[in-house]
């Protein structure tokens, strides 16, 4: 059942992502020879809206073939009015974007109905005081509940940690403890410790550990909406900081997953209900969305590339470097591709740790 909520989601995110694609160039009067999830052999087909659409024997991606354009062949071209070519520079940069705008936009969306569905997350309780810390000196204690700092109510033990991170001033926190109200003046204090990548970092900090307590956050229509927005932006920046990290060389290629992976992980979320499935779907629309604008050939990133130089300069590159380029762009994600692929079956064998 796992396996089949996964191609299931994984299709839904490649249509949503061409349909973006598909819709900006029919606006602009391009013809779409075919729309398909999938790569490779077609296994089924239907005619319709003078598109043909199909569904490929290998359900790792999918494309839209715009008349005029060709992945496959990048010379391939038609100057036809109805054709991608016959279009500026700037609509192909819109139909080209229109893509990954469309996994952002459907990532809002599913965080928007998370927002007002009631996600559940770390409540305000604290499971450790380490000691030596400001905490433990204020007298705080495990099993306290923080109610209020600097007269700002704490929902979310994400509420408390982003109040705590901004300031390194004397901070007044209101406490429960056995139900009963008290009052705490803290002060953080600058403290060495580890981020996500692992990096050795300096961050404000009183010394708490969260309690594994839950509690679920009910919002309205327009605390759902900024809580989208704030997801989404997050989600973007957390995928440009890791891509960033492995470019430096931070995190080990061996983190990077491929398909597997991806079905995999979306196979748990699954079985953990459907909050954690449509926000790990919304992660991977964002995801999706990212590494499509990358600046390398073949993805829309490239082509926004080559088309923001035909803009600029005025002429298309010459046909030799967009050949080589785009040749390029195909064997480095497909060795990425395959480099995923390897890294998802070590950690299967157990190859891997983590």
């Amino acid at each position: 059942m796992g396996i089949l909520v996964s191609l299931l989601v994984l299709s839904i995110l490649i249509f949503v992502h061409e349909l973006g694609h598909f819709l900006a160039a029919r606006y602009f009067g391009v013809k779409v020879e075919r729309f398909s999830i999938g790569f490779g052999p077609v296994v089924a087909r239907k005619e319709c809206c003078d598109t043909e659409w199909a569904i490929s024997a290998v359900p790792l991606g999918g494309y839209v073939k715009m008349k005029g354009q060709d992945d496959t062949d990048p010379l391939a071209r038609s100057d036809d009015p109805d054709s991608y070519n016959a279009l500026r520079p700037w609509q192909r940069i819109v139909i080209l974007f229109a893509g990954p705008f469309a996994n952002f936009l459907l990532a809002f969306l599913l965080y928007f109905i998370i927002g007002l569905s009631g996600y559940q997350t770390l409540a305000p309780k604290i499971g450790e005081v380490l000691p030596n810390s400001a905490a433990k000196e204020a007298g705080l204690k495990a099993g306290d509940k923080i109610v209020a700092i600097e007269g700002k109510k704490i929902k979310t033990w994400e509420d408390l940690s982003a109040i705590i991170s901004q300031n390194q001033k004397p901070l007044h926190f209101i406490i429960k403890r056995e139900g009963k109200i008290k009052d705490l003046t803290i002060t953080p204090k600058i403290t060495e410790t580890k981020n996500i990548f692992g990096e050795k970092v300096k961050k404000s900090m009183i010394g708490i550990a969260p309690a594994q307590e839950l509690v679920k956050v009910d919002m309205g229509v327009i605390e759902a909406l900024k809580f989208a927005w704030r997801k989404t932006v997050e989600a973007a920046k957390f995928i440009v900081i890791s891509i960033e990290k492995m470019i430096e060389g931070v995190v080990s290629p061996k983190e990077i997953g491929g398909v597997i992976s991806i079905m995999d992980i979306t196979a748990k979320a699954s079985e953990a209900g459907l909050i954690a499935l449509l926000s790990f779907a919304a992660l991977i629309s964002v995801n999706l969305g990212i590494l499509n604008l990358l600046p390398i050939p073949a993805l829309d990133g490239g082509h926004i590339m080559f088309n923001l130089y035909e803009w600029i300069s005025g002429k298309a590159p010459s046909e030799e470097t967009l050949y080589r380029l785009t040749m390029a762009g195909w064997i480095f994600l497909i060795g990425l591709m395959g480099l995923g692929i390897y890294n998802d079956i070590n950690r299967l064998l157990g190859a891997y740790n983590g």
